[in-house]
This record gives structure tokens, sequence and C-alpha cells, in this order.
């Protein structure tokens, strides 16, 4: 028995946001906070989605302050400008950071408190206000999860937010709004989206639903990431992407993550590498810590990236996924070692120290990592 969560409604494809006024209209809100950061703005991303949200018949007021790994300020802060405004609706827009700060401020809105009070796994006790996201990146796929990620900055860690209540009520999936993004950004999203599928289609959680969505993100962001990143006006492969991080999306919120995340998470908060970066540096080395707990989806995971796995041993073709991430890592640009992005051997034992804490991802990965394997993965990235 498993369950299996969504958003309400999901809108898919060329012209997606085109539904965005319509669902405005359908929630009755009278004020709306579009929650986005710099930026979108600068892309020029926020007047559609302003005009969008007017033509719906509200008003509409923009907060487009949220940084890149966003803090658990910046929630707190949003949050009170919500209930301080009186607003019934929040539209998140653009990459998890905007997303995530807005499914917080919206429990925020209703629960009181400091998003730091639900760090962990279903402590929120109401609904929020419902939410709207619409994505500008095809990589974090928050717009369908139940899962916000923040930067707690006096333990310099990064914790996650899990509750039912976080699931937004409508998400507005559209590839060209992701036609602006840069290629560094559409690169470590990208891989972060391949990651959530790698992840939870081989996690303890994962169900025949979750293998699915899972392994059909793994062919799209494959097949399709090199293109988006290089030629980034392409639409089949930003559509593509757009889809394969939904997929990815659906999977990681169903059926969780494990490792890879919980290794990242001290990265991103000691020594502020971007999540999909630091997702991006550990995920070859800890499949191949993973491998041989479960070998054929492994191989499945190789044939699905478009390597030969016939006429090969079962680990043989299950060690042929390993060797297919490191070389579309490698292809789109992002950094190799944990020494590019400013960590030293001297730093990885409290880095493990730090991963060890992330029970909840560890618990889900498909094979037992004790301190001296955390260590040892971060080694062989260093």
């Amino acid at each position: 028995m498993f369950p299996f969560r969504l958003p309400e409604v999901v809108y898919m494809g060329r012209g997606a946001l085109e539904n965005l006024s319509r669902e405005v209209e359908r929630f009755g809100a009278g004020r709306v906070l579009l929650v986005t950061d710099a930026g979108v703005q600068a892309a020029g991303l926020d007047g559609q989605v302003v005009e969008a949200i007017e033509k719906g018949g509200a008003r509409v007021e923009v907060f487009a302050e949220v940084e890149p790994e966003p803090s658990t300020e910046t929630v707190d802060k949003v949050g009170q400008l919500v209930r301080e405004g009186g607003y019934q609706l929040l539209v998140g827009l653009g990459g998890g950071s905007p997303m995530d700060v807005a499914k917080g401020a919206a429990v925020l809105a209703t629960n009181g408190g400091s998003i730091r009070d639900y760090a962990g796994i279903e402590l929120i006790p109401r609904e929020g206000l419902p939410t709207i996201l619409i994505p500008t990146t095809a990589g974090t796929g928050s717009e369908v999860t139940q899962n916000a990620i923040f930067a707690f900055k006096d333990e310099k860690v990064k914790k996650g937010v899990v509750s039912r209540y976080l699931l937004p009520k409508v998400a507005i999936i559209d590839p060209l709004l992701t036609l602006s993004c840069p290629p560094k950004i559409t690169a470590a999203s990208g891989v972060d989206a391949l990651v959530h599928a790698i992840e939870s289609y081989t996690a303890r959680r994962a169900t025949p639903h979750t293998d699915i969505y899972a392994l059909e993100a793994v062919r799209l962001i494959s097949s399709s990431l090199r293109a988006a990143v290089f030629n980034g006006g392409d639409l089949e492969a930003r559509e593509k992407m757009a889809m394969g991080s939904f997929f990815a999306g659906v999977s990681l919120a169903n059926a969780g993550v494990g490792a890879v995340h919980a290794l990242a998470y001290p990265l991103g908060g000691r020594f502020g590498v971007s999540h999909g970066v630091s997702n991006a540096l550990l995920l070859a080395p800890v499949m191949e810590f993973n491998c041989v707990s479960s070998l054929p989806k492994f191989a499945r995971i190789a044939e699905a990236m478009g390597e030969p796995v016939g006429g090969k041993s079962l680990r043989e073709a299950a060690m042929l996924a390993v060797k297919a991430v490191r070389e579309l890592v490698q292809d789109v640009g992002i950094p190799q070692s944990l020494r590019e992005v400013g960590v030293s051997e001297e730093d990885i034992a409290q880095l493990a120290v730090d991963a060890e804490k992330q029970t909840r991802l560890l618990s889900n990965n498909p094979r037992a990592m004790t301190r001296e394997d955390i260590e040892a993965v971060y080694r062989k990235v260093l």
C-alpha cells in the first residue's frame, strides 16, 4: 500500500501559461502575491504573468527578493507580508527557490510561527493558502512536490520541510518560459532533475507508479539536456526537459530521494554551492556505491540513457549507468571536483558529520551508508 499525490491540476505544453487567468478567477482571489526573483524579472517573464493574473480579476503585487538557496529568514519575511497584506493566493514563478518560498509562505500565512518550526515530515498542522506554481527552469520539480528546502544560516545547513499541505493546487509548466534560461542554470537544474529521477527510481520507497515516471524522466532528460544547454532556443529539447523534470518531480514527491541529496545539503549549507551543482558532483560516486544493491534497476537506467547493454553481464550493464552520468555531467560543463567549489581535505570530516544527520534521506537510500562510507564518497570526488 502506498500513497500517490499530485497537484489538483497540471497544465503542460506550449502556451500552458494561458490557463493562469482562468485559474486565478476560479480561486476568486482579490489580492495575489507573485513570488519571484531578480533573474526572472531581468528576463522579463514576470510581466506576462502579472498581466495574466490581472486578467483573472485580481490585484497583484510582486515580491522579487528571493535569493538563490533561500534562507528561512526570507520565507518568514514573505509569510509575514502575506498575513499583513491580506493576500488570498500566492503564485510562485521561477526556479525552485521562488517556488519553495511561495509554498513556505502560504503555510505560514495560516499556521503562524517560523518555517523553522516545521522542518521535518508532516509537522504543519493546517492547510495553507492556495498556490499556483510556474517553473522557468526544467529541474527542481518543486511545482509538483510536497517538499521545500531552505538554508538554516546559523547552522550552515539546508533542511527540508515535507508536508501534504505544501503541494500546490495548480502547476503550469510552459516550456516557452524556459527558453531564456542561461546555459549554466539549464545544465545544473537539468542534472538536478536527473538526480530526482535516478534516486527516486532506486529508492527504498519506490513504487510501480513512481518507477514509470522516473524511468521515462531518465530517458527524456538524458536525450535532451545537451541540446537544451548548448542550443537554448531548441524548443523540442526544452519541451522534453520540461516534461522530464515534471515526471522526475512526480516520482520524487511520492518515492523520495536518498544519499545524493543527503551529501549535497552540507555543500550548500557550508559552501554555498547551488543545489543542482551539489547534486551533480555527487551523483556518479553515490550511484557507484549504490549499484550493487540494485543491479537490475541500474542496468535499466543505463539502457534508458542509451548505453549499449546488450551482451553485457548484469553488473557490467549496471555500471554503464555510472559512466553515462559522468559523461553527461562533464559534457554540460558542471564542475568535476569538490576542490573546484572550495572544499579541502580538512572539510570532509565535518561534511560527513552533517550528512549523517540527514537520516530522512539516508533511510531511503537503497544501500545503508556509514560515516566512513560518506567520507569515502566525498574523498572520491574531492
